[in-house]
């Protein structure tokens, strides 16, 4: 949840829905805003990262390097919301995250349209989902993604992709896996 950007005042929300979740389904879950956690040894503990709301440049050359390759070798990786909005100067990191942030309208309810509800992170999701959240604009359509779910640019105002508005969206990375919501 590290931020060098914008800080969205969900991220303590956001941190205590993932203990939670953690607890409730017997995983362990390690907190940080510490980049220097970035280590190969560190990593070979985890499966999954999340980036949690995070903002801009989050992490240094060195932990890049180490990221990108447990991710390659098998990592799991979830962006949630402004982990859109990161890396922007790392490429591997936009390949990962599938598509920057754009913008966004104002908060407001739109109609979330679930095309794939076999996949596990949007198997509990109804065919249309109504929500209320601010909707980010994507600089351009992360194609070499599966996308899970697409808002419906009908039932909100200022989509700047009308049509196909990406929500949810997962892909592989050689062996590690990539999710975004």
């Amino acid at each position: 949840s590290k931020t060098s950007g914008f800080r969205h005042g969900s991220i303590q929300s956001g941190r205590k829905a993932i203990e939670s979740i953690g607890k409730k389904y017997g995983f362990q879950v390690e907190l940080t805003e510490d980049p220097a956690l970035f280590t190969e040894a560190k990593l070979k503990k985890h499966q999954v990262v999340v980036f949690l709301n995070t903002t801009q440049d989050v992490l240094a050359e060195p932990q890049e390097k180490v990221f990108e390759q447990w991710i390659r070798g098998g990592g799991g990786y979830l962006g949630i919301h402004a982990a859109s909005d990161t890396e922007y100067q790392w490429s591997f990191y936009g390949h990962l995250v599938g598509a920057y942030f754009s913008g966004h309208p104002r908060v407001q309810p739109a109609i979330v349209e679930v095309k794939n509800r076999k996949h596990p992170a949007t198997a509990h999701l109804p065919e249309k989902w109504q929500r209320t959240d601010e909707w980010y604009n994507f600089k351009k359509f992360p194609e070499h993604v599966k996308v899970l779910a697409y808002l419906d640019t009908d039932s909100y105002e200022g989509s700047t992709m009308k049509g196909k508005h990406p929500a949810i969206w997962c892909h592989e990375v050689d062996q590690g896996r990539a999710l975004y919501t």
